[in-house]
């Protein structure tokens, strides 16, 4: 299908094929064209420009050459979200814990007596994988009608072979039977389940040795995940989860750094990890070591937010120069919302980032920390066109401010308009 969208208010995004993620200086940056075109081939983009390059003789030869005409006077478009770290697969609610925390009780004691993930792995652990199916799919397009195009799912809330298969399973699904792209993570290590209880090495060499095989020999996952934290997993747990993982071809990806400097960074860094994620407790040694590495530091204010924690140091991150993506962590527990605009607004807001720099980080830099950089997150030809219409908005700025507010008109994902 060609598709034709003219009289852009603002084409923003725009950016030409780069090897590397948005750093420094850059990220404050936006490829802008006023008053544009852009031509949709099949999947991809293939032409844009500004309205004032068409006389009117080719404006009339392009629309009679494509199926659908788009007018987009008064509206912007961008590329559509690129949600990195989500655990989009799991079953039931947990408002409960919502009420306990709001009656005063930590993150760790609600873990304590039964709750946070252990309880997502109660619930899971009871749902058919179609069910499990179902109930995915409800927010998969919740998160389509908020913008995103792509999305990483991690497993983690099975803790046993067959339910981290299960989760991995519908993770895949998804990306089948949506338009959405979806890269899967494996996370068995995110908590020791209860049948471990005093033997976290022997659930570790149960990764190490029964899941992971399984994992890769279905082609079930594209990364391996550890959440490197006091009480979780250690650094020397997520060395031999990591090398187990590396000889099946899982790139490693780290939970650091969330509760305390728990070494998560460094440990990532060493095995070359695509993102080291959270960061809410770091500080210089983290930043100066990732600087010299090809990790992106990615950062989930919304997790922030709904924990009531201290924002990780974002401001520090992109002034010391090291690529930044910011994602949502949708999960059951600590961040029951998808929605990118809103942690693009926690990210101006409470990480005092300019909207430039977010627009950034969820779109290229997000491709980046999931290896879809080469099809997606930027205006750019040859890459798959998946974009949004804004409703007519007065300035790009307007999307991290009027937070609550639906501001999206159309949504093209693989080059076909879904609404």
């Amino acid at each position: 299908m060609r598709i034709f969208i003219k009289n852009i208010k603002r084409l923003i995004g725009i950016q030409e094929e780069r090897n590397l993620p948005l750093k420094g200086k850059e990220m404050s940056k936006v490829g802008i064209l006023d008053n544009a075109y852009l031509i949709i081939e099949g999947e991809l983009i293939s032409d844009f420009g500004e309205m004032s390059e068409l006389d009117a003789t080719q404006l009339e030869a392009i629309e009679k050459s494509v199926v659908k005409v788009i007018d987009a006077k008064g509206k912007m478009l961008l590329p559509s979200y690129c949600d990195s770290h989500t655990h989009l697969v799991y079953a039931g609610s947990r408002e409960k814990e919502f009420m306990d925390k709001i009656r005063g009780m930590s993150y760790k004691e609600i873990a304590k007596r039964g709750g946070g993930i252990l309880n997502s792995v109660d619930l899971l652990h009871n749902t058919s994988e179609d069910e499990l199916y179902r109930q995915t799919l409800v927010r998969a397009n919740e998160i389509i009608f908020l913008g995103t195009g792509a999305v990483e799912i991690k497993s983690g809330y099975g803790l046993s072979l067959e339910d981290e298969v299960k989760m991995l399973r519908v993770a895949k699904r998804i990306g089948e039977d949506t338009p959405l792209t979806v890269k899967r993570t494996f996370l068995g290590a995110h908590a020791v389940p209860r049948r471990y209880q005093n033997n976290r090495e022997g659930y570790v060499n149960e990764i190490i040795n029964e899941m992971i095989p399984v994992i890769a020999s279905e082609d079930l996952a594209e990364f391996v995940d550890i959440f490197v934290e006091g009480g979780f997993f250690t650094v020397e747990d997520a060395e031999r989860i990591f090398t187990a993982g590396m000889k099946y071809g899982l790139r490693p990806t780290v939970h650091a750094n969330q509760m305390s400097c728990s070494g998560g960074v460094q440990v990532g860094i060493k095995y070359n990890a695509i993102s080291v994620d959270h960061l809410e407790a770091s500080g210089d040694e983290e930043i100066e070591a990732l600087k010299n590495s090809e990790t992106i530091a990615t950062m989930l204010p919304g997790a922030t937010f709904f924990m009531e924690m201290n924002y990780a140091p974002a401001r520090k991150y992109i002034d010391a120069g090291v690529p930044l993506a910011i994602a949502s962590n949708y999960n059951p527990g600590s961040c029951p919302s998808g929605d990118m605009k809103f942690m693009m607004a926690l990210a101006c807001l409470k990480m005092k980032l300019l909207p430039e720099e977010v627009i950034n980080a969820v779109t290229i830099n997000g491709a980046f920390a999931m290896n879809v950089q080469d099809e997606l997150g930027s205006i750019t030809r040859g890459k798959k066109a998946n974009i949004f219409l804004t409703k007519n908005i007065p300035s790009y700025e307007f999307l991290p401010y009027s937070f609550s507010s639906n501001l999206i008109d159309l949504r093209i994902l693989n080059g076909k308009v879904l609404n």
